[in-house]
């Protein structure tokens, strides 16, 4: 029976994932309806119960490869009557739908909210005609401007011109960096959803040997494109009552953006997020058990790591060294589904999902030991940040 004390929170109360895979032939609104209905029945909820939609970055007209489903598409296919939904790029990253979810609960607007994010990358590819992007005039705008004319047209330039200021600044080696994507394939061959993209594990070797993308990121610093929809459903404290699933409550959330046009940030935005996180919770880092940090690029967690204090500013290569204190059963156990460069990219989603997967000691054979009770999730980290504090209390 809700509380005082826990009427006036949000929490997660189920989740969903449909098949993650590469080229997947199924209709991206189908892989969405699949997540959804998976969380559904996790959270032990009807969906005449839903009355609020959330996502990021919403229906991606001009690249619907990137985005193809919105929140509209959503309401019509599952037949929600919704009193709120948003879905727009104009928000801190991927994980912000879900604070954002959290603000209309907690306001009394919502009681029980879908928030999904379904990704077509790999698909699209295979259909450019329906959903890649076609040839322009050679002209650019919005945020390519910034970037285009210097040639830096992929975020693996863009992140890669911080983890080289590591490299030169701080002395990050290669084989440090290499733990991140080493540890997130140890343990997605653990994870039975992320056999499309990761079927064997990665030795430091291999990673040695590939193929530089953008100096200091080589192949295995980079997320593969994939297919798949992630759904998290947010419910009001004082609905508690209606769900069956066992709820994970939002501790604290933080967002940050930084102007795409100003080309000397000292800091990425994760540094600013982590930095508001702990701003709005009594928790520490000392408190949390483990850690899903967004792995669009290996060295993302590294600012993650250095934003959010568990390790100095230039010390996060020194924290991953030889994977120990990263590990399953290590000090902070990181992206243990996988994340996306062991999972596929699932655009930030995958890390919420995994936090409660693991708070609810529902891992399998990745679970982490002990009675895990806090986690971190987050989204984005470069111009772009979003992170949330998960407590099972």
């Amino acid at each position: 029976m809700a509380t005082p004390t826990t009427k006036r929170e949000a929490y997660i109360t189920g989740v969903g994932q449909s098949e993650v895979g590469v080229r997947l032939p199924r209709h991206p609104l189908l892989l969405t309806k699949d997540a959804i209905n998976e969380a559904l029945a996790d959270a032990g909820l009807d969906i005449s119960q839903i009355d609020g939609v959330f996502s990021f970055p919403g229906k991606a007209q001009g690249y619907l490869a990137f985005s193809p489903v919105g929140t509209d598409d959503v309401i019509e296919a599952m037949g929600i009557k919704s009193k709120w939904q948003m879905g727009a790029m104009e928000q801190p990253a991927q994980l912000s739908a879900i604070g954002m979810a959290a603000q209309a609960v907690k306001e009394g607007v919502c009681r029980h909210v879908i928030c999904f994010r379904t990704v077509y990358e790999a698909g699209g590819m295979a259909q450019p005609e329906i959903y890649m992007p076609s040839r322009g005039d050679g002209t650019v705008s919005g945020m390519s401007q910034w970037t285009s004319p210097f040639w830096a047209t992929s975020a693996a330039c863009w992140t890669a011109q911080y983890a080289q200021r590591h490299v030169h600044q701080y002395g990050m080696t290669r084989e440090q960096l290499a733990m991140i994507a080493i540890n997130g394939s140890k343990n997605a061959m653990l994870n039975p959803r992320a056999r499309a993209i990761t079927k064997e594990e990665l030795t430091l070797d291999k990673y040695l040997n590939a193929r530089l993308i953008s100096t200091p990121l080589c192949l295995y610093d980079c997320d593969r494109f994939s297919d798949a929809a992630t759904v998290v459903i947010v419910s009001a404290g004082d609905a508690l009552d209606e769900v069956q699933g066992e709820p994970v409550r939002i501790a604290a959330m933080a967002g940050s953006v930084d102007r795409y046009s100003w080309d000397q940030v000292d800091w990425s935005a994760a540094y600013v997020c982590g930095e508001d996180l702990w701003k709005r919770t009594d928790y520490t880092t000392e408190d949390v058990d483990t850690a899903q940090f967004y792995d669009g690029f290996a060295f993302l967690p590294i600012t993650w790591l250095e934003g959010l204090g568990f390790c100095e500013k230039g010390e996060g290569h020194k924290f991953i060294e030889g994977g120990t204190r990263i590990a399953r059963d290590g000090e902070l156990p990181l992206n243990t589904a996988g994340g996306q460069l062991g999972a596929g990219r699932l655009h930030g989603f995958g890390f919420a999902h995994e936090a409660v997967t693991q708070l609810r000691g529902k891992g399998g054979e990745r679970q982490i030991p002990g009675d895990p009770k806090v986690a971190v999730a987050t989204s984005g980290g470069g111009p772009l940040a979003a992170a949330l504090l998960l407590a099972k209390d």
